[in-house]
């Protein structure tokens, strides 16, 4: 049994008992985050572990039931469906959901220099990084006369999703846009909430995102009837092949709901940062990078993984002042550190501190110890890594040239972000000459018989007067 300590660094204890894992966990309330003691003790092995670490709960299973008709209203009334739920949703009386070339022109006319000149930094390094994933056609040959040559082809067609919930996002636009660019997508549309704020359109520095990229199809439709309208195709949008972005609840669900008719890049749930740290991390600078994706969402995920118990006293001393100087704290950022979903945990090591990263999964992960690079090179499960003092986050969610779409809720175990790949498909193409053929029949009538399958083996018979080749 693993006993697991939660406290919050005061005096006063409030003892919950919860059978997690097999653990006992006690909390104390009233702090800005929680503990997670699991020194002295063995880490249990696999989905034992993760079931001690923080997690937020998302339950897309039942989100499912509630987009189902949303989405089946799209389909059988389009445009029609889109409007009604604009006004339902989002409080604007729309005409058309396609937003005007004009307009998309105009918000990048009065776009604000400062903001246009980083974005268009943001782009040109987003390009520099994912020019470099394309793969390209190689022929590997097998036997003489036979060749199999993998090729990758780009999906004809997208649809990109841009959140417009609390925050404006012209960061995931640039996300989404540049591997489907780069990976030689011939058509991409993006679609947005209409903001009433900004007369159902949706918010101009989205639109002014999508100008600087030269995407000009652009619909004002969220949550998961933007999904829904990419899936099934409108008057006034043609369906698409493959529909990714970051957004809420509702979106997710969509996703699985649209699962294998259309592609998808992930489940995308609240967004996570992970920090692995050691003495010599600077508590100022974690704590800042703590709050940074707390300030995100209420269901935001910050954690800290320190065998430094000094680190963890000096980050939740930090934690109060800067939590109090920033903005979003009360609807945000104390929800998000105070959650379930949020934690210092403290190890005995960098080797049980890498272990627990490693199960946790995190989309986010910090280094910040002693030969932090070679401390990163050991990790398995993150979306994205950020090594040592200089890389925050905040970086990669801007202007590393990294993609910030990535895998959350632990899926960084199993699956990867958002890049050029995700729109390309591999397609084999296996050419045979006759004796190529011949020199290898008698296999595949063997494992063809072997597997009660003999239509198999007689359609290479039929090529040779149904002899087998070599018998």
């Amino acid at each position: 049994m693993v006993t697991v300590e939660v406290r919050d660094g005061r005096d006063t204890y409030q003892p919950v008992i919860r059978a997690t894992g097999g653990a006992k966990r006690s909390e104390r309330i009233g702090s800005v985050i929680s503990r997670i003691d699991l020194r002295g003790n063995a880490l249990p092995e696999g989905g034992a572990l993760r079931d001690l670490l923080p997690r937020a709960e998302f339950d897309v299973e039942a989100a499912l039931e509630k987009v189902r008709p949303i989405c089946e209203d799209v389909h059988h009334r389009g445009t029609a469906a889109l409007i009604e739920y604009a006004e339902r949703f989002d409080g604007v009386t729309l005409e058309r959901i396609r937003v005007p070339a004009e307009a998309v022109a105009e918000a990048l006319d009065q776009l604000d220099p400062q903001v246009r000149a980083a974005l268009e930094e943001s782009i040109r390094r987003a390009r520099i990084v994912h020019r470099e994933q394309r793969r390209s056609e190689h022929t590997t040959q097998v036997v003489p006369g036979g060749t199999v040559t993998e090729k990758w082809v780009p999906v004809e067609r997208v649809g990109l999703y841009a959140p417009g919930g609390r925050s404006v996002y012209p960061s995931s636009v640039v996300m989404n846009v540049v591997p489907a660019q780069e990976a030689g997508v011939e058509s991409i549309a993006l679609a947005s909430p209409p903001q009433k704020e900004f007369g159902g359109l949706p918010h101009p520095t989205i639109l002014a995102a999508c100008a600087l990229l030269g995407v000009d199809e652009v619909y004002a439709a969220g949550g998961a009837q933007a999904v829904a309208m990419f899936a099934y195709g409108t008057e006034e949008c043609a369906p698409a092949n493959m529909v990714t972005g970051p957004g809420n609840i509702w979106v997710a669900a969509a996703k699985r709901y649209f699962t294998g008719r259309i592609g998808i890049d992930t489940e995308a749930g609240p967004t996570e940062i992970a920090v692995l740290a050691d003495e010599t991390a600077d508590p100022a600078h974690v704590a800042a990078d703590l709050i940074s994706q707390a300030e995100h969402d209420p269901m935001a995920a910050a954690v800290l993984v320190t065998d430094c118990a000094a680190l963890a006293d000096a980050v939740e001393r930090e934690l109060e002042p800067q939590v109090a100087a920033t903005k979003h704290v009360e609807d945000r950022i104390k929800p998000a550190l105070a959650g379930k979903q949020s934690a210092i945990v403290l190890v005995d090591g960098l080797e049980q501190g890498l272990k627990v990263v490693d199960a946790y999964g995190a989309e986010h992960l910090e280094i910040q110890t002693a030969d932090a690079a070679a401390v990163a090179g050991r990790v398995r499960n993150a979306g994205a890594i950020f090594v040592g003092p200089y890389a925050p986050v905040s970086l990669g969610d801007y202007c590393a040239g990294s993609n910030h779409v990535l895998p959350t809720g632990g899926c960084a175990c199993h699956s990867s972000g958002l890049s050029v790949q995700s729109f390309l498909r591999g397609i084999h193409i296996v050419d045979y000459t006759r004796d190529a053929l011949a020199e290898v029949t008698h296999h595949v009538v063997a494992l063809a018989e072997a597997e009660d399958l003999p239509a198999h083996g007689a359609a290479l018979k039929a090529r040779f007067g149904w002899k087998v080749p070599g018998q």
